[in-house]
């Protein structure tokens, strides 16, 4: 089922009278329930198409729509209360409260949605619940970014917009990682839109998407998911 339509759409800056289409009349669906994920070099676009679709920039030209609700025609207000109740964020910084531990950082992701999530069940998908108890400062990096991902679970988000979750972990940490992405888009159907520099991250997804120049220079769809410890990395 469609869940995300973008037809069109123009992200246009400029220097001077000096025109830079970050995107350029780029059109996209994504389905409901699938994993994306979006490739491409330093300045292709891709950050700022997973901007245009998550709300958090507006667009020059074009439409988007979420299940034909059209939120290039919303207020700044309407857009942020749709964000707010539809969707979730992982960035490649965690955003966490050092003053709350575990439960708590997840738990303050809850109260934001209408239908609040088990925040029990979403700790143990996610790999954490020997950690539950435990502050910030006593978690390793990947565990920080696994807390920033079940955060943005606990308010059951249709979409999940994931901008470079591993960019600053290892290996095996970024692995984990993944499949804790993997295993929250198996239990709960969180659509996964995952931007990435790391080629080998395509593999997991159901879908690929390469950006350069502000444009969608291909699509291609996996066969079948590859589980994130089988991928190859970087």
């Amino acid at each position: 089922m469609k869940l995300i339509e973008m037809k069109h759409v123009y992200k246009t800056y400029y220097a001077g009278k000096i025109p830079t289409h970050a995107l350029s009349n780029v059109s996209l669906d994504i389905e409901e329930g699938e994993i994306v994920v979006i490739l491409g070099p330093s300045g292709g676009g891709k950050t700022t198409l997973l901007n245009c679709l998550s709300g958090l920039d507006t667009v020059t030209k074009g439409t988007i729509t979420y299940q034909g609700k059209n939120i290039t025609k919303m207020s700044d207000r309407g857009v942020t209360n749709f964000r707010k109740e539809h969707l979730g964020f992982i960035f490649q910084t965690y955003n966490l409260l050092e003053h709350l531990n575990v439960y708590e950082n997840i738990l303050v992701g809850a109260k934001l949605g209408k239908t609040k999530a088990d925040v029990n069940d979403i700790i143990k998908t996610v790999g954490l619940t020997k950690h539950k108890h435990k502050y910030m400062h006593e978690l390793s990096g990947g565990e920080q970014q696994r807390v920033s991902i079940a955060r943005a679970l606990a308010k059951k988000p249709d979409v999940m917009f994931c901008d470079e979750p591993t960019g600053a972990l290892d290996e095996v940490t970024g692995k984990k990682v993944l499949q804790s992405l993997i295993e929250a888009n198996e239990t709960y159907g969180t659509t996964m839109l995952i931007v990435t520099h790391n080629p080998g991250i395509a593999a997991i997804g159901d879908r690929v998407i390469r950006m350069n120049s502000g444009e969608i220079a291909s699509q291609t769809r996996n066969k079948k998911r590859t589980k994130p410890k089988d991928i190859s990395w970087g």
